[in-house]
Order: C-alpha cells, then sequence, then structure tokens
C-alpha cells in the first residue's frame, strides 16, 4: 500500500514519506498539519500528517497519507483494548479479595493450631501424671505422642509456607496493578493522539462556506456578509463531513429566504448590506454551532397557515413561536411558493434535523419578525471517544451520554414528593425549566420507589432536542470512556436505543437516545402515583460452615433479589441475631461449636425469634435426622446437594408477603 501524493507535494524537493510510527513524533514536539485529499481510486477520504520533526535551518516535512477507514479501524481497537483493560482491572480486583479472603483463611488456621498445640501439651502432661506411677519413661520419649507433636509441627510449618505464599501473591497484585495503571495512561495517550489526527480546525471549510454566500447572492441580486466567529476551533472531521450539507443548505436558505433585498432592507432600516453569522464554540463534551442571520425572520403566519392545511395544527389550537418555528423541520413542509435551484427555505430542513440527530446532537430554532432567524446546533465535540454516564433505575444500568447532560442535582425525598405531586412538575436549574420524571418511566419500565430514608436522590438534567427534562434515578454509578456497540435489528427498532456498550464486569449495558425518548411529548408520560417507600427485599441468614456453601447460596439468593447474612455456626449465627431479625434461616446440621438442631432451639425458645422460617440443608437425609429436626421445629428440610429450583421453591410459602 503505497502512499498518494499530491501536485502540491511534487514542488519540494526532499519530501519522503515515513510511516507514523518511523516518524515518532509527540504532539508536543511541533506543529502538525492535517490535510484532506481525495483517493481517485478508492474514493477513500485520506488524512495527511506532516509533523516537522527535523529540528535544523531548513525543516524537511514528512507526511503519510492514512485513509479514514484504517484510522477509524484504529479507533475502534484502541476502545477495545481499553474495554479488556476494564475487565482485566475488574477480575484483579474480584482476585483481590479472594487474596483477603485467603489472608482471613491463614489467621483463622494459624489460630486453630495455636489451640490445638495448647489442648495436645493438656494431654500429654496429664498422661504424664498419670503414668509417673507405673512408667518409668517419659512421654516424649514414647511413639504415640511424638505422631501428635510431628502432626501439629508439620500444620504449623504448612500455615508459614501459606502465609509466604500469600505475602508473594500480594506483592505480584501491586505490580500488576502498577502495570495496568501504566497501560491505562498510555492507552488515554493513544486515543488522544489519535483523536487530534481526526480533528481539523473548521477555518479550512470557511471559504467555501464564503464562496457559497457569494455565488447566491450575485444571483438573487443581494448584498450578503458572512462572518465565521471561532474559526480556529477544531473539530472531528467525521462530524464536519456529516455537516458540510446541512451547513450548506441552510446557508442557501439564509441567503435566497432570510435576508432581504438591498432595497427592502433600506426601507427597513437596515444597512443595504445583510449579515450571516456562524459562530462555533465548545461547551464540555459539545460543540456548538450557531448560525444567525439580520434578515427577515422566518413567516410564522405562513407556517402557521400551512400546517392547518396539512392537518399538523387545528385551527384553534394555539401554538408557541418556537413551536411554529420547528414545523419547518417537518418532512415536506415548505411556505415557499416557488422552488429555486437555489434554496427553499422548509425544503430539505428536515433532512438537515435528521442528519444532526444521527451525529447525536440537537437543532433549535428561534426567530423574531424584521430582525432574523437563529439557528443553534449541539453537536458531539468528537465521536472518536464516546463519554457516558452510568445510572440505576431500578435493578436496571443505563448509559446516558455526556453530552446530553446539562447538570446533576440533590433533592431530598420530600422534595421530590411535593414536584411530583404538583400539577405540572418543573424543576429550574441554570435557568431553563425541567419537566421531572424518573427514569424508569421515561424508558416504560416499571414505577421504581425510592427510600424516603435516604437523605439525597440525585436528578439529573438531559436535553434531547427541544425537549429538557430532569430524570430522578436511584443510584449515580459513574462517568466511563466506552465503545458503543451495534445491538442488532431487533433491539435496534425499539425507539430510544442508540446502542449498547460493555462493562468491566462484563456486564451489557443500553445507551439511551434521549433525543427518542424525550422526543415524544412528555405530557404523554403522565406521574400516576407519589414515590412511595419501597418494599424491602427479604432478609435470609445462611447458617453453614462451608465458605463454599455460604457463598453460593448467597449468591443464588441475591439473584433473586434477596438480601442475605452468612454465619459460619451457631454461635456465630446467634451473635448475628441480636442485632438483625431475617425473615427467614437456612441453617446446617454439622457445625463446629454449636450445631443445627442446638441453633434452632436457641431460635424457637426466643421470642423475638421463635416465628421465623427455618429451613434446614445438611448432607444427613435418614429419617432419624430428619424426625429431629421437625421435632424442634423447622419449617421444611432439604438434602444437600440440592437445585436451585428446588430451594427457591422450599423458601416461595415463607416469603408471601413479599411475593405479592
Amino acid at each position: 500500500n503505497l502512499p498518494v501524493f499530491d501536485d502540491t507535494y511534487a514542488e519540494e524537493p526532499m519530501t519522503n514519506v515515513v510511516d507514523l510510527h518511523e516518524a515518532g513524533v509527540d504532539a508536543d514536539d511541533s506543529e502538525q498539519e492535517i490535510r484532506q485529499d481525495q483517493d481517485y481510486e478508492s474514493g477513500d477520504s485520506i488524512f495527511e500528517y506532516a509533523p516537522q520533526i527535523v529540528p535544523t535551518q531548513q525543516r524537511q516535512q514528512d507526511a503519510a497519507r492514512i485513509s479514514t477507514n484504517n484510522l477509524e479501524t484504529l479507533l475502534n481497537q484502541a476502545g477495545e483494548i481499553s474495554i479488556f483493560r476494564s475487565r482485566i482491572e475488574q477480575e484483579l480486583s474480584n482476585a483481590n479479595l479472594n487474596l483477603a479472603e485467603l489472608a482471613r483463611t491463614v489467621q483463622r488456621v494459624r489460630e486453630q493450631l495455636r489451640k490445638m498445640e495448647i489442648e495436645t501439651e493438656a494431654t500429654i502432661l496429664y498422661q504424664h501424671r498419670e503414668e509417673s506411677e507405673h512408667s518409668d519413661f517419659d512421654p516424649l520419649e514414647m511413639d504415640r505422642y511424638s505422631n501428635v507433636q510431628q502432626v501439629s509441627r508439620a500444620l504449623a510449618e504448612s500455615v508459614n509456607d501459606l502465609q509466604s505464599l500469600e505475602t508473594l501473591l500480594e506483592n505480584q497484585f501491586r505490580e500488576t496493578e502498577s502495570l495496568l495503571l501504566q497501560q491505562s495512561r498510555v492507552m488515554t495517550d493513544l486515543q488522544d493522539n489519535l483523536m487530534r489526527v481526526r480533528m481539523i480546525p473548521f477555518a479550512k471549510y470557511a471559504p467555501r462556506y464564503a464562496r457559497i454566500v457569494r455565488q447566491i447572492a450575485n444571483e438573487t441580486g443581494k448584498e450578503v456578509e458572512l462572518n465565521v466567529v471561532g474559526a480556529d476551533s477544531e473539530i472531528d472531521r467525521q462530524v464536519i463531513e456529516r455537516m458540510q450539507a446541512p451547513l450548506e443548505h441552510m446557508i442557501r436558505n439564509a441567503v435566497v429566504h432570510g435576508i432581504e433585498s438591498p432595497e427592502g432592507r433600506e426601507k427597513a432600516g437596515k444597512d443595504p448590506e445583510g449579515s450571516i453569522e456562524l459562530r462555533l464554540n465548545r461547551e464540555g463534551a459539545q460543540l456548538l454551532m450557531e448560525m444567525e442571520d439580520d434578515g427577515a425572520g422566518l413567516d410564522l403566519e405562513a407556517i402557521h397557515a400551512k400546517a392547518i392545511s396539512l392537518g399538523l395544527l387545528h385551527p384553534e389550537q394555539e401554538a408557541s413561536d418556537a413551536d411554529l418555528a420547528n414545523l419547518i423541520l417537518n418532512s415536506g413542509f415548505s411556505t415557499a411558493k416557488t422552488v429555486t435551484q437555489s434554496a427553499g427555505r422548509g425544503v430539505g430542513m428536515d433532512v438537515v434535523a435528521s442528519e444532526i440527530k444521527q451525529l447525536g446532537g440537537s437543532l433549535q430554532i428561534t426567530t423574531e419578525a424584521g430582525k432574523g432567524t437563529r439557528f443553534l446546533m449541539r453537536l458531539p465535540y468528537t465521536r472518536a471517544i464516546n463519554h457516558a454516564l452510568l445510572v440505576r433505575s431500578g435493578e436496571e444500568n443505563y448509559a446516558i451520554p455526556i453530552h446530553k447532560i446539562d447538570g446533576v442535582a440533590k433533592m431530598s425525598f420530600r422534595e421530590l414528593q411535593q414536584l411530583l405531586d404538583s400539577n405540572n412538575p418543573v424543576y429550574e436549574y441554570a435557568g431553563r425549566q425541567y419537566d421531572v420524571k424518573t427514569l424508569a418511566q421515561l424508558v416504560g419500565a416499571a414505577n421504581v420507589a425510592l427510600d424516603p430514608d435516604e437523605q439525597q436522590h440525585s436528578v439529573i438534567m438531559v436535553t434531547g432536542g427541544d425537549h429538557h427534562a430532569a430524570l430522578v434515578i436511584n443510584e449515580l454509578i459513574g462517568s466511563r470512556e466506552m465503545v458503543i456497540k451495534p445491538v442488532g435489528p431487533q433491539i435496534a427498532a425499539i425507539n430510544g436505543i442508540s446502542g449498547a456498550t460493555i462493562l468491566g464486569d462484563g456486564r451489557i449495558v443500553i445507551i439511551l437516545d434521549l433525543d427518542a425518548l424525550l422526543g415524544v411529548k412528555l405530557q404523554d408520560v403522565q406521574i400516576t402515583e407519589a414515590i412511595v417507600p419501597q418494599a424491602t427485599q427479604p432478609l435470609i441468614l445462611v447458617v453453614d460452615d462451608s465458605i463454599t456453601v455460604r457463598r453460593v447460596t448467597e449468591r443464588l439468593l441475591e439473584r433473586n433479589k434477596m438480601e442475605v447474612l452468612t454465619a459460619r455456626d451457631g454461635l456465630d449465627a446467634l451473635n448475628i441475631l441480636q442485632e438483625h431479625l431475617p425473615d427467614l434461616i437456612l441453617m446446617d446440621i454439622e457445625m463446629p461449636r454449636m450445631d443445627g438442631y442446638e441453633l434452632a432451639e436457641h431460635v424457637r425458645k426466643d421470642e423475638r425469634t421463635k416465628n421465623i422460617p427455618i429451613i434446614m440443608i445438611t448432607s444427613r437425609t435418614g429419617d432419624k435426622h430428619r424426625n429431629r429436626a421437625m421435632e424442634i421445629g423447622v419449617d421444611d428440610y432439604l438434602g444437600k446437594p440440592y437445585r436451585e429450583d428446588q430451594l427457591l421453591g422450599a423458601l416461595q410459602p415463607h416469603l408471601q408477603e413479599f411475593n405479592a
């Protein structure tokens, strides 16, 4: 694959074309020039990367051409690496938890070994005193005692080996975490540098739009000047290429139908020369592109009449100026009496709005009769790196694009309840009115109640198109860099889904399309009831001396929306029962210190706990053990190993109040 030259480089002597990696240039070493050309064979856009790398009297420019498809592939691969790094970090975090559990286990074994040594020594001394009258040998000289001591000593050495292994693993974990941190920094730099390659100054396109203005002004006999403010702003190449046709159409409309003739402007007391101003500004993760003319403005009366004739408005229906202005974005809507080749305000504006929406942006139109029209376009600053805010609503997690978020506020339960109890729940933030909704209602899920005991609830102010909403959520998880994955035709057909992403733990999270969700009239989604306290989940106490059984059972119950407490034996369970009152107890029979029978008797004799259902899960499935359990008052008796559906089925009759 040889690089492609254009004629400008044929005139420059000693110009070499090198690979980007061979150039080895950092963004801080010198300025970078990015130029667009067209590959006449493939038709793909290509980049020319021209860093100045020779700090001599006469610097030579080395350049490399990169296909936009190749660059897009590199960016996607960088994003995939970020996802895998997140998953490795998650797995490392889980392994670190297991290492901590190993440390606690080693400590328990050490304590148990120490107790065994004390008991062994006491037994030896006791037997020595008993046998001293009948034997002339010291008990340490007898094989039966030395065997116990040898086993104890071997166990002590094994524990020391385990502790050494634990220390080595901890050191390796710290080194691995340090390497992952360094790799994360390198990946961030790589993504930033790749993104810079995509960014080009808008000034390269400004002459093109100025030429269009002069051409259309000459054709229509008008005097129009285009002023570009913020032309040095850098824009993602993919964004500006997608916006070229919409911008051209809007500029043509402004010249042909927005700006008056010189005679008309003089009669209106204006300068004969009209003005179109194009302003660019970056606001966080958004690029604000604003186009404003000082013409006559939109003919709202003609728009109103046309809307009535098309059935978009009822003759007696009242509409604000903003609503009327947005009607020109409907497909096929036009008030032009004649169609010209230059432009027709209204014709094609639906395509403009659709293109902006596909980019993940929004379009807002304001107009004033005799003073002009203003188009405010909010576009993503770049599509190379996608930032989103992860939130939880009920049991589901969702991702909201950062550039759609205006702000985050905290509100108490009482304030939220007062808002939602009102006829028109509106929250004012930064001088703008936001309709208050729960995220669950917006996505069409079941209404999720909030905990009244929680001091503060998060409310996210979002903008989708011309609509603004304050979304009440259950939890604010945090911001993430993510790669958007396609979801397939079945899910993509659902309104409000723009894609999906994969989290570090492997979970798939839906990315919401707020333009589509908020595009539905907010008044169509009514609050039917105020937020009520959420019913608590059933609390289950699992008592078993096997850590494996405790963990497996805990995960099963948590997957089925239950809270779980665990105890390793009967005494541990009694300590927990002093502070917590579970809705059901699952227990084993054979446990150290206090077995299941003794624990069940304590539970049934205590006035606080005597009505708590008890289910025994044990490998002792004989009638003798079962009958003993039933005599104590155990509600159900299951054998090990058990099936998940079998255990859940045994739980259901005792948790009826939570199933309702």
